[in-house]
C-alpha cells in the first residue's frame, strides 16, 4: 500500500498508523517480567512482519549469505551507505564498526536459520528499496524512539530474537552483542533522519 509514496510520507503514515497499536503493545509489554529488551526498549510480542523480514534478508543476499552492507546498499544506495559507514567509523572506531557488521551478518543468518528450523513459512517479499527502509524504521520505533531489539522482535519474534542474542553471546561475547545493538540504534536513527523522518528519536543506548 506504500509503494507509490515517498519515503518521508511512508514513514509518517506508518508511524501514525502504529501510534494506537503502539499503545496497545505497551499494555501487552507490561505483562512481561520487565517489559524491556536486554539492551533497552520495549518488547514486541505480536505477529511478526514476515514480508519485510524476507525482503530484508533477500536484499542482503538471502538466508545464510546475508551481508549488512549489501542490504543497506539495496535499500538506500551505495552513496548513503558509504557515508553512514564512514560516519560510524569516525564516531565509534573501525574495530567497533567491523564487529557491528560481522555480528549483524551473523544475527540475520542465525535468526533465519532458527526460523526455518522452527517451520516458519515466509510469504512473498513485501517492500523494497527506501520503502522497505521506511518499514524497518517503523518496525523498530516505539514511543517515538527507534530500538534495534524492538525491530528484531517485529521481524523474527521476541523468542527468536532472544535465541539469536544468546547465540551471538556464545560466539562473539556479550560486549559484541551490546556493540551490535548500540551501533544499530545509531545507524537506523541516521537512516530515519536521512529519509526525512525527523520525529524519530535516538535511543539512549547508542
Amino acid at each position: 500500500m506504500f509503494k507509490n509514496l515517498t519515503p518521508t510520507l511512508a514513514i509518517a503514515l506508518l508511524l501514525a498508523a502504529g501510534s494506537t497499536a503502539g499503545a496497545q503493545d505497551s499494555m501487552s509489554n507490561m505483562k512481561m517480567s520487565n517489559g524491556m529488551d536486554r539492551y533497552g526498549g520495549g518488547t514486541y510480542t505480536k505477529s511478526p512482519d514476515l514480508p519485510s523480514t524476507i525482503a530484508f534478508v533477500n536484499a542482503g543476499g538471502g538466508p545464510g549469505k546475508f551481508s549488512t552492507v549489501t542490504a543497506l546498499t539495496a535499500l538506500v544506495g551505495s552513496d548513503l551507505t558509504n557515508k553512514e559507514v564512514a560516519k560510524l567509523t569516525s564516531q565509534y572506531g573501525k574495530d567497533s564498526v567491523d564487529s557491528f557488521v560481522t555480528v549483524f551478518n551473523f544475527a540475520v543468518n542465525d535468526a533465519a536459520k532458527i526460523a526455518i528450523a522452527d517451520g516458519v513459512k515466509f510469504p512473498e517479499p513485501g517492500l523494497s528499496g527506501q520503502k522497505l527502509a521506511a518499514q524497518l524504521v517503523h518496525d523498530g520505533t516505539t514511543n517515538g524512539t527507534f530500538w534495534t531489539g524492538y525491530m528484531l522482535d517485529h521481524l523474527v519474534t521476541h523468542k527468536i530474537h532472544d535465541q539469536t542474542m544468546d547465540d551471538i553471546d556464545a560466539k562473539y561475547g556479550a560486549s559484541a552483542d551490546a556493540n551490535y545493538h548500540k551501533l544499530s540504534n545509531q545507524a537506523m536513527y541516521d537512516l530515519a533522519q536521512a529519509l526525512g523522518a525527523k520525529s524519530v528519536m535516538l535511543a539512549s543506548f547508542h
